[in-house]
């Protein structure tokens, strides 16, 4: 199953996805909800309260009584629990400001990174001998992106790295974040990425702390990588 969100700013979109083996999905959804627990019975937050990047970031509801400490104890704790599973991380990237440079009529950023992300989770998948079920946080025009995949099955998904789409089976199931403790660990994974990629973090003990939460999960990072469409590179490294 690979669960799936996106984080942006003004200039940057990513979507991440987080690939998750039918035996591991219970036990990490379990692990995400004593996570939750704890911080329940210790700061007063509900049991049911979503793991929700942002809004552990910034202190919103119903994380908004925790001083910044208790909430990122609370953030380390969801990333160690993803991390001490056997799950595969896959995020990508665009520069917003790019695609308004170069195309006169750039299609919409969530579209574009979307295929770059489903190509490279349907090549996940191809070399495992696997299949993948996407499911995605819930999106606006959520039927132009299930016919986009079926596009894509048909006549690849364009752009110079083509791939016709054989290993992501179904259509785009998409699912509310607050009824599933996997689209919130995708959120989690993604939105920290975004901001330590965006270069907008200036204090010294807040990247700090960043790169102490993401190294929880750093070891299941296969790939990442954002595309710059005004620039003259067009690799893309496994990380």
């Amino acid at each position: 199953m690979a669960y799936v969100d996106e984080s942006y700013t003004d200039r940057w979109y990513w979507i991440g996805a987080l690939l998750v083996p039918d035996t591991v999905a219970i036990p990490l959804s379990t692990a995400l909800d004593e996570v939750v627990l704890d911080a329940a019975k210790t700061y007063g937050v509900t049991a049911e309260a979503e793991l929700h990047g942002y809004d552990l970031f910034q202190g919103r509801v119903p994380w908004n009584k925790l001083p910044p400490r208790a909430r990122i104890a609370v953030y380390n704790a969801a990333l160690k629990a993803i991390g001490t599973h056997d799950v595969t991380i896959i995020l990508r990237g665009v520069d917003r400001h790019g695609l308004a440079r170069r195309y006169a009529s750039p299609k919409p950023a969530h579209e574009v990174v979307l295929s770059h992300l489903l190509e490279q989770v349907d090549g996940y998948a191809a070399m495992r001998e696997e299949l993948a079920l996407v499911i995605a946080d819930e999106v606006d025009n959520p039927a132009t992106h299930r016919s986009d995949l079926s596009r894509y099955r048909i006549d690849g998904t364009g752009g110079y790295r083509s791939r016709r789409l054989t290993r992501i089976v179904d259509t785009l199931h998409f699912a509310p974040s607050h009824a599933s403790r996997l689209v919130q660990a995708v959120d989690l994974v993604t939105f920290l990425f975004r901001r330590m990629e965006c270069g907008t973090v200036f204090d010294r003990r807040e990247a700090a702390a960043n790169e102490g939460l993401w190294s929880w999960v750093e070891p299941r990072r296969y790939h990442s990588w954002c595309w710059s469409p005004t620039a003259r590179q067009m690799h893309e490294g496994p990380a």
